[in-house]
């Protein structure tokens, strides 16, 4: 496929990690497709949306996206700029074993019953950490496959993830709220800005974020921008640039938030994925 390229990181009889980047040219649907086995994705950088019948889900990388085994899906682009995914394949007997049973459908094929899950900061970090040292070859097989394993625990646990709730006209609308942020992570948007966008009050907007992702607006908008410099610090040898380029105010503003989300600081993380 044109603009698609799948870079496999890591693969053994348990896991397969793969690293997919999409070009995202253009922003109608594409062709309906299906995934030959069950896997998750979690996307790192862009946003694209993925159609599942007459379910739209906006991923990013706050999300954990389902791909069942045979489903027909199409995705579209609606922000330029193309995205990348980190794809994660477990076993389909150890993949059940980890599963909470309330997540899977019935039946004998592995299958999950939401479209996606939130996932919180420390399973961001996660993505990023077995990224980033699968790609400089510092984690050998055993514990790359310990560390793929790990993020799918985190990723289904029932204390770390957020099934999205509300009717489906609210989860919509929080979608179009997740692709105005999105379109310019380092914009610093005010709540009147946002709710101007998609067509709603501010105090509509709030309460609808709230009750469908379980967080406020403006920490989702954190969450995003932080997810983003995990995917670019092995790009960045100046962590003040990253953080300006992020639209943080400052580079102690960016070491703090990181800090609170992580439990390390920005050069701290790079030090442990990149230069162990």
């Amino acid at each position: 496929m044109s603009g698609f390229s799948v870079d496999v990181l890591l693969q053994t009889p348990t896991v397969t990690v793969s690293d997919v980047v999409c070009a995202g040219e253009s922003t109608h649907r594409s062709d309906v497709e299906t995934s030959a086995r069950t896997h998750l994705v979690f996307p790192y950088r862009g946003t694209y949306v993925r159609h599942v019948g007459e379910d739209e889900v906006v991923a990013d990388a706050s999300q954990v996206l389902f791909f069942n085994a045979g489903d027909p899906y199409q995705v579209s682009h609606p922000i330029p700029g193309g995205d990348a995914s980190l794809v994660v394949h477990v076993a389909d007997a150890m993949l059940r074993e980890m599963a909470p049973k309330d997540l899977l459908r019935h039946g004998d094929a592995l299958a999950f019953r939401m479209p996606r899950l939130r996932i919180d900061p420390r399973a961001q970090a996660l993505v990023a950490l077995l990224r980033h040292s699968l790609r400089e070859g510092i984690a050998e097989p055993l514990e790359a496959e310990s560390l793929a394993l790990t993020l799918v625990q985190r990723a289904l646990g029932p204390r770390t993830t957020h099934a999205a709730g509300a009717s489906v006209a609210r989860q919509r609308l929080v979608d179009r709220a997740k692709l105005v942020l999105t379109s310019d992570l380092a914009r610093r948007w005010t709540l009147a800005e946002v709710a101007a966008e998609v067509g709603v009050s501010p105090v509509y907007l709030t309460q609808s974020f709230a009750q469908v992702e379980g967080v406020p607006l403006y920490r989702y908008q954190l969450r995003l921008r932080l997810a983003r410099a995990l995917a670019l610090l092995a790009d960045y040898d100046d962590l003040s640039a990253l953080a300006l380029d992020l639209g943080f105010s400052s580079h102690s503003h960016f070491s703090a938030a990181f800090q609170q989300a992580y439990g390390r600081s920005p050069s701290e993380f790079r030090q442990s994925a990149l230069h162990r």
